[in-house]
């Protein structure tokens, strides 16, 4: 649970959802991770990865990760296809020299670092396997660029109208709560 709640983070949740339901559209159903089908194919995919975490293979408490990172940067969607089961330490992803996120495939390279060879390849054909079995869908250039369009402008306008909001209170406060009581709270 946020400790403190910006406009931003309104506005990523509002991204998020809008992710999750373009993935239910490809998805053709509903897919709730808590719940019915949705839970039930998290079960099923965290049994296929022999409940350990997909990059480093060691069992223990697993999260979901989205392999396209579910957020305004990467636009990946909440689809069976884009999820596998991490650890709570690999679900800390990377970051480059420019403090950027790096890619699934990138972050799974760092975790098999220093591994015997062919660890990380081994692991990522498994992933790749998984993503196609579960049809995750391979957007063309137009699709994307229709999400990243609609994602962006969802982002720009929930904060704003978050911020319009506080500048409406503080108008209002303003006007009749602070006239009301005296000026003093």
């Amino acid at each position: 649970m946020a400790i403190y709640n910006t406009p931003s983070d309104a506005a990523n949740t509002a991204v998020r959802s809008f992710l999750t339901s373009v993935g239910e559209h490809y998805l053709g159903r509903r897919f709730n991770t808590g719940i019915g089908y949705g839970k039930a194919t998290w079960a099923q995919i965290c049994s296929e990865f022999n409940r350990a975490c997909a990059y480093c293979e060691q069992p223990g408490q697993l999260q979901i990760e989205h392999l396209l990172m579910f957020n305004r940067t990467e636009y990946g969607l909440h689809h069976p296809g884009n999820l596998v089961p991490v650890c709570k330490t690999c679900n800390k992803r990377c970051r480059n020299e420019a403090n950027c996120y790096v890619s699934w495939q990138e972050h799974l390279t760092q975790v098999c670092a220093g591994q015997s060879p062919g660890t990380a390849e081994r692991r990522k054909a498994r992933i790749l396997e998984h993503m196609s079995r579960y049809k995750y869908p391979e957007l063309n250039e137009q699709e994307k660029h229709a999400i990243r369009v609609i994602a962006e402008a969802l982002y720009d306008n929930i904060k704003s109208e978050s911020e319009k909001a506080l500048t409406m209170y503080r108008k209002l406060d303003k006007a009749f709560v602070r006239k009301e009581s005296g000026g003093s709270v």
